[in-house]
């Protein structure tokens, strides 16, 4: 089952809720505009609902890409004239309806409650099934198969412990910015390298091969844990850098799961870059994954193949893509 029909009243719909109704509507305040067509900032607030009010200002930036994200695969769609017939948009409203009978609301509550109109969920829904439309003309049963043969380690379970050391580097920061950073990444790598040559110079020179390695991975986790402690801008060096297990995917953005996973046991990576600066990472230790079957995880893959799909074709899109974002209204305040 793709991802679009995981619906959960409220959460899918806030996050997701199209911007593209019909219905004729006064001016109203713009968020961005992309390639002409205007996102309003009702659609963002919308998607902001819930969310601390301290934690609203980080967090619009993430809601006003998905929305431009939308926008994007959207048009791109219309162009190809990808299709959604009008049978499998009522199916999918007749869930919805069921789904908000299910919770005790009555449909025209459920709109109230969320801020929605009928058109923008139609739209939504036209739009959802555009795109499944769209995976399934790119990805046939062998596609997928030889997309779960080439990332097994995406579905089997496979996870690896690691730690790491982030100098955190915006988006817009100037190229002097980013190699001073890259640059300091290095010179920690390079001492941690040392200090690890150092204590393997201590051991017996009889030891064997077994008991070296031993000490390297030893030696390599407790110098990374006090750089980390020292020089990492994440949260985490308060425990060393350390991130605890993660799986290929879903937990970590993508750049820094595949870096850690070419990685064994006590070996460094970096630095490496991720949209929230650079990184050094250290992987401490793997968990192998399990043998599965096309056929009995066929949906997942697709799902998965859907998701990295998309994440490609809306970065060749925004590249293209004339996209103004406009400067926000003054958040409100609950404090008098």
């Amino acid at each position: 089952m793709m991802r679009a029909l995981h619906w959960s009243l409220g959460v899918m719909l806030m996050l997701t809720a199209t911007v593209r109704s019909q219905e004729a509507k006064p001016p109203a305040a713009r968020a961005a505009v992309v390639n002409g067509e205007v996102i309003p900032e009702a659609a963002v607030q919308r998607a902001l609902r819930g969310i601390p009010q301290e934690q609203q200002a980080a967090a619009r930036s993430q809601v006003l890409n998905l929305l431009v994200g939308n926008i994007l695969v959207e048009q791109h769609l219309l162009q190809l004239k990808v299709d959604a017939s009008a049978k499998e948009v009522e199916s999918r409203m007749g869930a919805i309806r069921e789904e908000a009978k299910k919770r005790g609301l009555e449909y025209e509550q459920f709109l109230a409650q969320y801020a929605l109109t009928e058109a923008e969920i139609r739209t939504q829904i036209t739009g959802d099934l555009r795109w499944e439309n769209y995976v399934k003309s790119k990805a046939p049963d062998e596609v997928l198969a030889r997309f779960l043969t080439e990332n097994k380690d995406w579905f089997d379970g496979s996870q690896v412990c690691g730690r790491h050391i982030l100098l955190e580097v915006s988006a817009d920061a100037d190229a002097a910015a980013k190699q001073v950073a890259i640059t300091k990444l290095q010179q920690l790598r390079q001492t941690i390298e040392g200090q690890v040559t150092q204590e393997l110079a201590k051991l017996d020179p009889k030891a064997d091969t077994l008991m070296r390695e031993q000490a390297r991975i030893k030696a390599i986790n407790q110098a990374f844990s006090e750089a980390a402690s020292k020089h990492s801008t994440c949260p985490s060096k308060k425990h060393g850098g350390d991130l605890g297990f993660f799986p290929r995917v879903g937990a970590m953005v993508e750049p820094f799961a595949k870096a850690a996973f070419a990685l064994q046991a006590g070996q460094m990576a970096g630095p490496v870059e991720t949209q929230f600066g650079y990184h050094l990472i250290l992987v401490t230790a793997r968990l192998p994954g399990k043998e599965v079957k096309f056929d009995d995880i066929k949906d997942e893959v697709r799902e998965t193949y859907s998701d990295r799909l998309r994440e490609e074709l809306v970065a060749e899109l925004w590249r293209k893509a004339r996209i103004e974002v406009l400067v926000p209204p003054p958040m409100k305040s609950d404090k008098p």
